[in-house]
């Protein structure tokens, strides 16, 4: 399997090893799930709650126009 080298700080190591400890994984398996979830193209945690959460009158649906006044197309 290939590797990878990171240079991180001290501080970023602590966290990282203190989030795999916690989910009782290595830190390569760690950091590994954390990478693949990355590329999966999924929406944010409680991205569907925003819908409708701004108050504000500026926030109004397009009204969409009437096409009966258009001008019919011409056939080529």
């Amino acid at each position: 399997m290939p590797q990878l080298s990171l240079y991180i700080d001290q501080e970023t190591l602590k966290k990282i090893e203190s989030a795999a400890k916690k989910e009782k994984v290595s830190i390569s398996q760690w950091v590994k799930g954390k990478l693949q979830n990355s590329f999966e193209k999924k929406w944010p945690e409680n991205y569907f709650m925003l819908y409708g959460a701004i108050d504000d009158d500026s926030f109004q649906q397009t009204k969409f126009p009437d096409f009966k006044a258009d001008v019919p197309r011409e056939f080529l």
